[in-house]
């Protein structure tokens, strides 16, 4: 994964063969709670999903998720601390989970995917690809936003997003005062009405 600025990106992984990723409910709030420390010290998160097999993230880079490990050793100058701690996220997590399902091994694929929307450019905020991004033709990241929420309504899990508890869906709707994400940015990009 490459992170620009001012740029969203779609990031998700899932587990191997489809398989589970959260076994109890307990595993859905410490992964929540690895998001809060692995990765909002580099993106502000515009929203998220948690489903039983795979996450979305809708999230934007911060300066501080752009900067690259170390730029004098060759192995590190290309590494961003956001790559470096969404890896921390998902192989502290994966280490629980084995534990606790007495398992070993991977639990996700091989390379979380971070999509930007566009096939040659990035999705930004501003610059010269803001008219791109704010068509009405053309909104892949409130499209992305929707997409995300109403991922446990197309499994059947539930019938209307905001009932799903894994994900920030009941925080837009004011049913729950979340903290995860953030909802100003969010609005202020026009993601939210």
């Amino acid at each position: 994964m490459r992170f620009e600025e001012n740029s969203i990106f779609h990031v998700y992984n899932q587990g191997i063969n489809r398989q589970p990723i959260f076994f109890t409910e307990a595993n859905y709030h410490f992964f929540l709670r690895k998001m809060r420390s692995h990765l909002l010290p580099y993106a502000d998160l515009l929203c998220y999903c948690l489903m039983p097999n795979h996450f979305h993230w809708l999230i934007m880079p911060k300066a501080e998720g752009l900067q690259v490990l170390d730029p004098n050793k060759p192995e590190l100058s290309k590494v961003q601390r956001l790559c470096r701690s969404i890896g921390t996220l998902l192989g502290s997590y994966t280490q629980a989970i084995n534990r606790q399902e007495e398992r070993t091994g991977s639990l996700f694929r091989a390379k979380t995917k971070a999509k930007d929307g566009w096939v040659d450019a990035f999705v930004t905020i501003d610059g010269e690809k803001s008219h791109l991004f704010f068509r009405p033709d053309n909104d892949y990241a409130r499209q992305c936003f929707e997409y995300i929420h109403q991922n446990p309504v197309k499994a059947g899990i539930v019938v209307q997003a905001e009932a799903w508890p894994f994900s920030s869906a009941a925080d837009y709707a004011g049913l729950r005062k979340g903290t995860l994400c953030n909802q100003l940015k969010a609005r202020e990009i026009g993601l939210v009405y």
